[in-house]
């Protein structure tokens, strides 16, 4: 339920969306934000095509950022490892 009007004062119903946006809809942009949160040690969900071509009603899947690319603080012990 909205805010009742007491007295003078206006109040807006909230029905609209503000016109004011932040972020822009750039799949590419979306993709680095992903990958910035995955190397920060969150672990984003992340849509893959569906590896299994027998679900044709599923032709994305939605998995975790770990399970797709591994730990990130195991990444970084076998980037430097020397041998």
């Amino acid at each position: 339920m909205g805010k009742k009007a007491s007295g003078k004062h206006y109040v807006s119903k909230g029905e609209r969306k503000s016109s004011i946006t932040t972020r822009t809809n750039d799949p590419a942009q979306k993709v680095i934000d992903q990958q910035n949160a995955w190397a920060k040690g969150q672990n984003p969900w992340i849509t893959i095509p569906n590896p299994n071509k027998n679900e044709t009603n599923k032709r994305f899947i939605r998995v975790k950022a770990n399970d797709l690319y591994g730990s990130p603080k195991q990444r970084a012990k076998q980037q430097y490892v020397i041998s």
